[in-house]
């Protein structure tokens, strides 16, 4: 103790200085113990003892390295010798123990520092007879403005300048030399330094470098031949070796190279980079007289190769004896990059992690060639070449199964084959497991090992054979990646989708896009993840290899917590509702004409999903797959809520695009969850939603049926809005089965309900139906200050496909008023604003009725032309109802063209359809025109009995509806 205080007080020392240096000693154990050495400062009788090793110290480092360093400059091994000099002197900082003042510390620290520059002028002695002068210069100017009277730093310095050709520098040099001796100690310099000045003067040879270092004179010459052997079963990646030859070996009479041509070949684990490395590099060898170098860096591996491991077996392979091999880096390398001066040689460098580990094994010249694979871009190596191995083809898959089991085995079970093929993803590795697991099992059919595969949940334990295996493969890719990258691979597996989009990782993962966005760019890197090139920027969407999604839920099963889990999978699916609702918004212009959920929707960022529901159908293609996948997951993790309103939310792209087997599918799952969580507004949505399905479908029973049911339900919870909706579906079907009064009466219902909401595009829907049924009525006033009123509040709305439906209404009431001019210039206004917003069934209607139009105005060949175009759009989508109507006016049509025979097959067609669908109003009407067509080919008899049946079929509608107005009135 008494010393301590003396080296922190000298002799005056404070009466409190036991207790401060006691505090002090506390102060220190405390950051010893951050640091990890808790119990390094112990307490004795008299004081304190520090227990550390002296391989800890960077004093007792730096001795030890500078002793080596003396060792091998008596070995004659100069290159050694400066390495381990150059690592010692880089463990300083400035001078020792630099700012502390005390007599006692100072003393220790006297001799390091004269240590420290002995050491440095003996380093330079031997980099200067190694020719290093040209680097030399700097460093030796700012030692000798630090140490003026150092004679030996002066001498070195002179040489230097000399070698280097500035001989009038070198006397300079001299000159400030002598003059700071004399000023500063009176004397001349030293004999030695005098003798290098008249050397100089006499340009003495005896300062000159040998002419070659002794290292190269003691070079072998050697051909080096390290490739491994080549690949029998070698299969397919033909093009992509092509390309290697081209880049690597160079086309004739191309000349020599200024640079070296550098290929990396990159992908995932197990897709054959080795093997086609490997492969190419054979058939590359005869380009490369002067050999080959191979070396594994185990990019993989927890402690991957360094350059420094590589070049030193490099060296010794091009004939470098093991006592020339300099210990440093910069020294190998330039020793490698000077052996490879004037041969062609073709390196191979095979699983690379990062550009450290390339750089320093690159070639000077042009005339070598170096081959690298890693799973990484390596984007750092400049004007590298990069050949991305992708899985094989169901072919390629096959043809590798073939050499490895046997064609006769393959041939005779190919169905298996192709099973065990598609089980493996297509990758070679797994493939070449799979074939090898076969071959060492001839009693096994290739079928069993197929079933094995197929069950997911073992499918990466049963693709392991001796040291191959899948697992491994990817988990060296998933342990390189950092801790957050590895959270967004394992999350992006609880998606059940086959590509998802770039935005879900921030979800997932509740952090910023940006943030996400170079996790995801990391994981891409790592070929956990990979492009699926769907669009740029915000748009891009990314998928797994299956086996490698297997993996990544195998990590979210260990090492996430089922809280967890469900918790990030939720934020996802409210995610996409939210921009689902955000897509249906732009894509009808507001929120209208729909049922609102309480399900909870995770906002993003206003300006991201902005740009992404730019074009809001291009967004619900793009995230199909998706929506009818989040709604399954709902429905398995028990959000109901989530469930039913991701069903309801997606109809906008199921009804604009006709897909109908996944409305149905989506809401078939929907109702299930609903009915399971007795969630009765759910039930009642995914009700009505189905009945839209079937009316969709013209199958107008059906529909009728889970209207009625929806209606009920939503009674039971007070449900206005959904009432509304149902009953304005009933209403149209009441029209099309001819009971106008029924369906009068619930228009008006669910107008008044619409308009006490404030729903103006609903209740522009409603106007638009209510004015039909006036038409029908022949209340043509009426029907036409109802369509005003429709097209009023859906340009107030600004809902472009309401005004469309509106001008389309209006161009059916001309041309039920018999102003078929005007209706066809309201069908063309109508066409246009439904061409804006891209509605394939409103076109085919709208067509429908412009077609009609020009037949009653006479422009028969427009007609024709406009009908066939509406009957083939309908007939695509599906849409039996435009289809028939468009069948019956190419009958009115013909009819009117003098060609009666036609009129006949197209109204029987369309009589036939109206039928099936329960239209009967309509299906009178195509009975009228049979009735005409036939008595136009003079066959009175079937013309009356089609009349009768026309007659018929109007009496039993008015009776319907005088049946339906008498049970209203009682």
């Amino acid at each position: 103790m008494d010393r301590l205080l003396e080296a922190i007080y000298g002799e005056d020392l404070p009466p409190t200085c036991r207790s401060q240096a006691q505090i002090s000693i506390s102060s220190v154990r405390r950051q010893f113990a951050a640091c990890g050495s808790p119990e390094i400062i112990a307490t004795h009788e008299h004081g304190y003892v520090i227990g550390v090793d002296s391989g800890d110290l960077d004093s007792a480092q730096f001795e030890k390295l500078v002793a080596e360093a003396r060792g091998a400059h008596r070995a004659d091994n100069a290159h050694r010798a400066i390495a381990l000099y150059r690592d010692a002197l880089r463990l300083w900082r400035g001078p020792a123990l630099d700012g502390i003042e005390s007599q006692f510390v100072r003393a220790a620290a006297s001799r390091l520092d004269e240590l420290r520059i002995a050491t440095n002028v003996g380093c330079l002695e031997l980099e200067l007879d190694a020719g290093r002068h040209n680097e030399l210069i700097s460093e030796l100017t700012d030692l000798v403005h630090q140490y003026p009277l150092r004679e030996a730093l002066r001498g070195h310095l002179i040489l230097a300048l000399y070698r280097c050709g500035r001989v009038a520098e070198a006397l300079a040099a001299y000159r400030q030399a002598r003059q700071t001796m004399i000023d500063e100690l009176g004397i001349e310099p030293s004999e030695r330094l005098q003798q290098l000045q008249r050397a100089i003067l006499s340009s003495d040879p005896g300062l000159d470098l040998p002419t070659e270092p002794v290292w190269v004179q003691a070079v072998n010459r050697r051909i080096p031949n390290l490739l491994p052997t080549d690949i029998a079963d070698f299969t397919g990646r033909a093009e992509q070796v092509g390309l290697i030859r081209q880049h690597l070996a160079g086309l004739p009479g191309a000349g020599k190279r200024a640079a070296v041509p550098v290929v990396v070949i990159v992908g995932k684990g197990g897709v054959g980079k080795t093997s086609t490395a490997i492969h190419a590099s054979h058939s590359l060898a005869g380009d490369f007289p002067d050999g080959t170098l191979y070396a594994d860096l185990h990019g993989g591996a927890s402690h991957p190769v360094d350059a420094l491991q590589v070049l030193e077996r490099f060296l010794r392979a091009l004939g470098v004896p093991v006592s020339q091999i300099p210990d440093g880096l910069d020294e190998q390398a330039e020793m490698y990059r000077d052996l490879l001066a004037d041969r062609k040689i073709l390196i191979v460098l095979d699983d690379a992690v990062g550009e450290s580990q390339v750089s320093p094994l690159l070639p000077g010249s042009g005339e070598s060639a170096v081959l690298v694979t890693s799973r990484n871009w390596l984007a750092g190596l400049a004007g590298a070449v990069r050949v991305d191995l992708h899985v094989f083809d169901a072919d390629k898959s096959l043809d590798l199964l073939t050499h490895i089991v046997g064609a006769t085995r393959v041939q005779t079970q190919l169905t298996a084959a192709a099973a065990v093929a598609g089980h493996c993803g297509h990758l070679p590795l797994a493939l070449r497991i799979a074939g090898t697991r076969l071959s060492a099992r001839p009693h096994w059919s290739i079928q069993q090992l197929a079933d094995r595969l197929a069950d997911e949940t073992r499918r990466l334990d049963e693709l392991s054979h001796g040291d191959m295996g899948i697992r491994p493969s990817i988990s060296v890719s998933y342990e390189s990646a950092s801790k957050p990258a590895r959270q967004l691979f394992r999350r992006l597996a609880l998606l059940d989708v086959p590509v998802f989009s770039g935005w879900l990782s921030a979800v997932l993962l509740d952090r910023q896009i940006a943030e996400s966005e170079d996790l995801l760019d990391e994981l891409i890197a790592a070929q956990l993840v990979e492009s699926a090139c769907s669009g740029p920027g915000v748009w891009s969407q990314y998928r797994f290899h299956d086996l490698i999604r297997m993996f990544a839920r195998e990590r979210l099963a260990d090492e996430e917590s089922a809280a967890d889990r469900k918790a990030a999978l939720e934020r996802a699916l409210a995610a996409l509702l939210y921009l689902s609702d955000a897509a249906r918004r732009r894509y009808y212009g507001g929120d209208y004409v729909r049922l609102h959920s309480d399900a909870q929707r995770w906002p993003l960022p206003e300006s991201l999903a902005t740009q992404l529901v730019s074009d809001p159908l291009l967004w619900y293609d793009r995230e199909r797959a998706a929506l009818i996948s989040g709604v399954r997951q709902a429905a398995r993790a028990g959000f109901a809520e989530l469930c039913w309103s991701l069903a309801f939310s997606a109809v906008t792209l199921f009804e604009s695009r006709i897909y109908l087997d996944d409305w149905q599918e989506t809401h078939d799952i929907a109702l299930e969850a609903t009915r399971k969580a007795n969630h009765v507004r759910g039930q009642a949505a995914m009700l009505y939603s189905m009945g839209s399905l079937h009316m969709s479908q013209q199958r107008f029973g059906p529909a009728r049926k889970e209207f009625i049911t929806a209606a009920k339900l939503f009674s039971d919870v007070d449900d206005d809005q959904g009432i509304a909706l149902v009953t304005r579906h009933i209403a149209y079907m009441d029209r099309l089965s001819g009971r106008l009064d029924d369906a009068t009466i619930r228009y008006e219902q669910a107008l008044a309900t619409f308009r006490a909401t404030g729903d103006h595009v609903a209740a522009a829907y409603v106007l638009q139906n209510l004015a039909q049924v006036k038409l029908e009525q022949r209340e043509f006033g009426k029907a036409m200050e109802l369509l005003s009123d429709a097209l009023r509040l859906s340009r107030i709305a600004q809902c472009t496909r309401a005004e469309a439906q509106a001008l389309h209404r209006t161009g059916e009431a001309y041309l039920l008023a018999g102003d078929p001019g005007r209706a066809v210039d309201t069908f063309e206004l109508a066409l246009a604003r439904i061409r804006e917003i891209g509605d394939p069934v409103g076109e085919a209607h709208v067509l429908q009725g412009a077609g009609l139009a020009r037949v009653r105005q006479g422009e028969l060949d427009k007609a024709r032309s406009t009908l066939q175009r509406a009957l083939q759009i309908a007939h695509t989508l599906g849409e039996r109802l435009v289809e028939a109507r468009a069948l019956l006016a190419l009958g009115e049509l013909a009819l009117v063209s003098g060609a009666p025979g036609n009129a006949v097959v197209s109204g029987r067609r369309a009589a036939g359809a109206f039928h099936d669908m329960g239209v009967s109003l309509h299906e009178a009407q195509a009975l009228s025109l049979l009735s005409h067509a036939y008595a136009a080919l003079g066959d009175g008899d079937t013309a009356a009995e089609y009349s009768a049946r026309a007659a018929a079929l109007r009496t039993k509608l008015d009776q319907d509806d005088q049946a339906g107005s008498a049970l209203r009135a009682r």
